[in-house]
């Protein structure tokens, strides 16, 4: 599913449900959400309300109808979402950007991450990775998506996993694990 258009996934997604469940789709790319970065792709999926009124309690109750009936619909499509960074699901809302004064993402969801080791780009390192997750600043993040723009890496997480790499082969990197090494030995003295 990575390369297909959008209007097929939305497709694709409706078809695993209930006629009715689903509102929208939104497939994202970079720039449509800050949460996604150059070369990823992801969807938000909207809930119907079933004619549900708006506010907290609905949404949650919107929510967990979902999730006790959405297992197995999720199921038949769990190889074919590992192929985005992440999937949501959350309550539609009339006039939503209006609602929250911006765009989409705030009330109550069901995110569903790609872990590592689930469909790797090929660029990717094959060996197995645990996910860190880390917030980073407007100027932070434009300096990130500039370094995946000059192509030193494809992604937000690799250009992190290359920063932390330079560290590592830093020779002063050698001498703080050693003092490290020396403060913990010290401190299981005590």
């Amino acid at each position: 599913m990575g390369d297909v258009p959008a209007i097929q996934v939305e497709e694709r997604i409706r078809s695993a449900f209930p006629e009715g469940a689903i509102e929208r789709v939104q497939v994202l790319a970079h720039g449509d959400d800050p949460e996604v970065g150059p070369g990823e792709t992801a969807v938000r999926v909207f809930l119907s309300r079933g004619g549900r009124p708006e506010g907290p309690q609905a949404d949650k109750e919107i929510l967990r109808t979902f999730r006790d009936g959405g297992q197995e619909p999720l199921g038949r499509l769990s190889d074919e979402l590992r192929f985005f960074e992440w999937v949501e699901f959350r309550p539609h809302v009339q006039d939503e950007p209006a609602r929250h004064s911006g765009p989409p993402g705030i009330g109550p969801s069901i995110r569903l991450d790609r872990e590592p080791g689930q469909a790797p780009r090929p660029d990717e390192p094959q060996e197995q990775l645990t996910p860190v997750m880390t917030r980073l600043g407007t100027a932070d993040l434009a300096v990130v998506d500039t370094l995946i723009a000059a192509g030193i890496a494809g992604s937000r997480a690799e250009i992190l996993r290359w920063a932390v790499s330079r560290i590592r082969e830093h020779p002063a990197y050698a001498q703080l694990q050693d003092r490290v090494y020396e403060i913990s030995q010290l401190k299981a003295q005590f």
